[in-house]
């Protein structure tokens, strides 16, 4: 039920955007020597007569490149506070990075997304709030207005050991590179824009990477440090201003393996807010759900909330 209603939700909140563009033309006249004969007489143009050209609109880029470097900061403190409390600090640092690459029918999108998170908690001392690093490429060659024939590939981990607080001894669960998730396979595109688009890959294959300490877990067999998977892969990207100064984006990601339990469909959703206060200043809102019968069999949430200040570069 927890699947279906995620599921449901998932796709509800896809908006897609429409866009439009135009080219431009350039013409250039020059004429240099030209004979004109006449009944009456000829005339010729010693001198070149060239005329003015018109603007040469921009030529297109090959290579796009836009990044976008936030650090998130709560803070709380208590002095005398009769209800009692923990003063905390905390910080998020994250970087969304993209390059993409257009040429004739050629459609190559690269998209890097890398948090880090620490808090601190008196009494208890510097724990991880967010870890995350995935790396996106999709290449597609153009067939129709909308459709591209593609090859995707995605991969994530994370970087710092991972532990489970709740636990007494507090135990470790994770590790740099372990797990790591590795997805790639040919499929069809659908595109709409940079901000709309939706891939389908019915012939992905899936490597889950652990190190030996781990070994046993996130559904890698005993004494293995790998697992192989093959199976059908969706995923998709909207995003939209909702209104002035509010962004919302979309990323999801379907997989479901054939070799084993193909009815277990595991789902990696991302929302996220943007409240644009100024050029440097945003309020961001962060939310991120996951099912994955290998890594737990609860519902996966995480959710980030902060002050935001943001760095954005382009390069074309």
């Amino acid at each position: 039920m927890k699947k279906l209603f995620l599921t449901l939700f998932v796709f509800y909140s896809f908006t897609v955007v429409c866009q439009e563009t135009q080219k431009d033309s350039i013409s250039t006249l020059k004429l240099t020597n030209v004979p004109i004969k006449t009944n009456f007489a000829s005339v010729v143009f010693n001198d070149s007569i060239s005329a003015k050209p018109i603007k040469k609109a921009a030529i297109p880029k090959k290579w796009t490149v836009t990044g976008k470097y936030t650090f998130l900061f709560n803070q709380s403190s208590f002095s005398n506070w009769a209800a009692g409390g923990n003063n905390t600090v905390a910080g998020n640092m994250g970087l969304v990075y993209d390059f993409n690459y257009k040429k004739n029918k050629w459609n190559w999108d690269n998209k890097i997304i890398t948090a880090y998170g620490l808090s601190y908690v008196e009494g208890q001392g510097y724990r991880k709030t967010d870890d995350q690093f995935e790396y996106n490429s999709l290449l597609g060659l153009k067939t129709s207005k909308l459709w591209y024939f593609s090859f995707f590939s995605n991969f994530k981990t994370q970087y710092a050991r991972g532990y489970d607080y709740k636990q007494d001894p507090i135990i470790s669960v994770s590790d740099f590179f372990s797990p790591a998730y590795w997805s790639f396979g040919p499929g069809m595109l659908w595109k709409r824009n940079d901000d709309a688009k939706i891939n389908i890959a019915p012939a992905t294959a899936r490597y889950t990477f652990v190190s030996d300490e781990f070994s046993g877990k996130y559904g890698v067999e005993e004494n293995r440090n790998t697992k192989f998977g093959l199976g059908f892969n969706l995923s998709a990207y909207f995003k939209k201003e909702v209104m002035k100064d509010v962004t919302m984006e979309n990323i999801v990601a379907l997989y479901s393996d054939y070799i084993k339990d193909p009815q277990n469909v595991d789902i990696d959703y991302q929302l996220n807010f943007f409240v644009k206060i100024n050029k440097n200043l945003s309020t961001n809102l962060g939310l991120r759900a996951m099912v994955d019968d290998d890594a737990s069999s609860n519902l996966q949430f995480k959710e980030v909330f902060g002050l935001g200040l943001n760095y954005i570069f382009h390069k074309t």
